[in-house]
């Protein structure tokens, strides 16, 4: 009895164990003698087996690994974004910083203490800094200017005025709520840069609150106020060393590209397109930012968009012509047009958190878990203008899909399966492999009415094939997120120019699985709700005590991220199944619009030229984002291949643009059922 009790207080924390064997000791210590004579062969045969108890905890996982790892990290991010100029303000900073806290340094008056000097600190510091080279440093790739220089040469300037357009969390958030529960905020990003990493370590509940949207009218929640960044810095880069569009912006400079002539509209991705308008008159602004470049420049704008910002509307409140007068070219960089997020609405998970290694992976869920993130990707109206679009017609049945390679031995028009073994299908026979169109119904059936009512009411991801209610369509501001529901402006004499990458693996479908039951996220108010606010009004925080009966009935629903099978064909890594594309966004949803969509009339009414360039994903090993050759979907905004495409267009050399391609999209996009 003595042995079972202390093997099963293995699996227990080191405080719960020591506690254990302080109220047990003395009994423990009777026992032994009792047992000497019959169980000594017994532990002296089970001395191998405690070991494999102890580690069946790893060692990764322990609070005595991760606490010092932190610390280690925490240095050498220091390190790396700690630039030399920063040691000449260092003193005031951490005056300023001592006075806030209100710590005061001990007065000795018979000593006289020496002035802390960080000169020698300061030099030595820029000597070390000045020996690393340019492309191992985070926020250079030693290519800066390079591509503006390379243009310049040629005798190229600054043309076409240019308006750029970020893609989703590229935009940093700031809060204005002066609210005593937010003033801690106040002026300071929430969603980029060093702040919020402070707020996320040190305030994370309400750095969370802060961020997520009201799930029934889409704004701010009370007391919260959160609004864009803006200037060209609110998505130069995401926090200091981690570049954004600061390449783009310094190769166009330049060329005589500046403030007159160039804009950054930043915008807060979270919110609907409708609620955007509404509240921040986004679109509005933008028109007339627009609009003001053509009247003062006299000649048309380009617009470069990267990824969620390609989705931006183009026509609307401007009139049917407005294309035509006052946009020159569209550059949509990495497109996400037909797909992005679909499991981070269901399980709030992506490939890049069930592949993290499982250090990673214990302080991700205990910091920030899995039922947190799925909450909060849920509130932000604006990332489910990335839900699949097309249905079956586009992403393909339960036994094929249009990218589909040959051989293959899973389909990915099965975009959430289940294996046959998996606990989910052994407790639950309803469960079956789901295409685009089952996934989206289930999915839906397993979030909350608030959820479901705001995709309704703001979005649409049906395919349209009759011309006439695609003209109607234009005008449904529901419709505008779908170029398979809306046809192109009536802009004949524009250019539409696809860049994205391609050759990095891609999530585009997904084994999952089912787990143990879970209370639902929805709970009726009761009369007799317990409120821990003073106020008992509409506003107050109540909660129900659940009814005796009222059980668990839902099932954590997650990736099966114990399933890995490298020969499999496409591969599956940890539940996913992987395919073509940048990295982040599949190959079907970067082209298939460019090389087959609108090239229809049906779509592309008005004949719009488009010129669709592939870029192969070939980054270099010894920089840490590749460098100039890279394709990644974040990263290759620093590319040269894309720097010198943007370049060529706004400086009047577009038509030296022409298509490339390195993929089988054009044969993929041949297979969907246009028609």
């Amino acid at each position: 009895m003595t042995l079972t009790n202390r093997l099963k207080k293995r699996n227990q924390s080191d405080s719960a164990l020591s506690q254990h064997e302080q109220s047990h000791g003395v009994q423990l210590r009777r026992q032994e003698p009792e047992h000497n004579n019959h169980e000594g062969g017994a532990k002296d045969d089970n001395k191998e087996k405690e070991p494999k108890k102890q580690n069946g905890r790893h060692f990764y996982a322990t609070r005595r690994f991760i606490f010092p790892l932190g610390l280690i990290l925490g240095v050498l991010l220091g390190l790396i974004f700690v630039q030399p100029s920063d040691f000449q303000d260092f003193q005031t900073h951490l005056a300023l910083l001592m006075d806030e806290f209100e710590f005061r340094v001990p007065e000795f008056p018979n000593l006289d203490l020496p002035q802390l000097d960080l000169s020698l600190v300061e030099s030595e510091w820029r000597r070390l800094w000045s020996n690393i080279p340019e492309p191992w440093k985070l926020n250079t790739n030693g290519l800066e200017f390079t591509v503006g220089e390379k243009i310049a040469a040629r005798g190229l300037s600054a043309k076409h005025p240019v308006v750029l357009i970020p893609g989703i969390i590229s935009t940093g958030l700031e809060s204005w709520s002066t609210s005593p529960d937010y003033r801690a905020f106040f002026r300071k990003k929430v969603w980029g840069g060093f702040s919020m990493i402070s707020q996320v370590t040190f305030n994370r509940d309400k750095w969370i609150t802060a961020l997520m949207l009201d799930p029934t009218t889409g704004l701010d929640p009370p007391g919260a106020k959160v609004r864009a960044a803006e200037g060209i810095d609110a998505a130069s880069s995401f926090i200091q060393g981690y570049w954004l569009w600061s390449k783009i912006v310094e190769n166009l400079a330049v060329v005589n590209y500046d403030t007159n002539n160039l804009h950054l509209a930043p915008y807060d991705w979270r919110l609907s397109y409708y609620n955007l308008e509404e509240r921040d008159a986004y679109f509005s602004k933008l028109r007339a930012t627009i609009e003001g470049f053509v009247a003062r420049e006299k000649r048309k704008v380009v617009l470069t968009a990267h990824s969620m910002g390609s989705t931006s509307p183009e026509h609307g409140r401007g009139g049917p012509d407005w294309v035509e007068v006052c946009v020159c070219g569209s550059e949509r960089l990495q497109p996400s047009d037909l797909a992005k997020a679909m499991a981070a609405f269901l399980s709030g998970e992506m490939k890049d958190t069930v592949q993290i290694n499982p250090a990673g992976a214990y302080v991700l869920e205990r910091f920030f878990s899995r039922k947190e993130r799925q909450k909060l990707f849920r509130s932000w109206a604006g990332s489910a203008s990335m839900w699949i679009k097309g249905g079956d017609d586009v992403w393909g049945n339960a036994t094929w899909a249009p990218d589909d390679l040959e051989n293959t031995t899973h389909s990915h028009g099965a975009l959430i399966a289940f294996r046959q073994n998996s606990p989910a299908i052994e407790s639950d026979t309803g469960l079956f492999n789901m295409t685009s169109n089952d996934a989206g119904t289930w999915i839906l059936e397993r979030t909350p009415e608030s959820f479901q009512k705001m995709l309704a009411s703001n979005y649409s991801f049906g395919i349209e094939r009759d011309e006439e209610k695609l003209k109607a369509n234009n005008l449904d501001f529901t419709k505008w997120t779908n170029p398979l529901e809306i046809q192109l402006p009536n802009a004949p004499s524009m250019k539409i120019y696809c860049v994205y990458g391609h050759g990095k693996e891609t999530e585009r479908s997904y084994w999952y699985t089912q787990r143990e039951y879970e209370y639902d996220e929805i709970q009726p108010d009761s009369p007799h709700a317990v409120c821990t606010d003073d106020a008992h009004d509409a506003g107050a925080n109540c909660t129900s005590h659940r009814q005796p009966l009222d059980l668990p009935l839902a099932r954590t629903t997650h990736i099966d991220a114990e399933y890995t099978d490298e020969a499999a064909r496409p591969r599956i890594l940890n539940g996913v199944k992987m395919g073509e594309g940048d990295g982040t966004v599949s190959l079907l949803s970067l082209g298939a619009m460019c090389v087959e969509g609108w090239k229809r009339p049906r779509w592309n009414p008005a004949g719009i030229k488009v010129v669709t360039v592939e870029l192969p994903h070939n980054p270099v090993a010894t920089i840490p984002r590749g460098g100039g050759t890279t394709s990644d979907h974040v990263d290759v905004l620093g590319s040269l291949a894309l720097n010198e495409i943007i370049l060529k267009v706004a400086t009047g050399a577009g038509d030296e643009v022409q298509d490339s391609f390195v993929s089988n999209i054009r044969e993929y996009a041949r297979r969907i059922k246009w028609d």
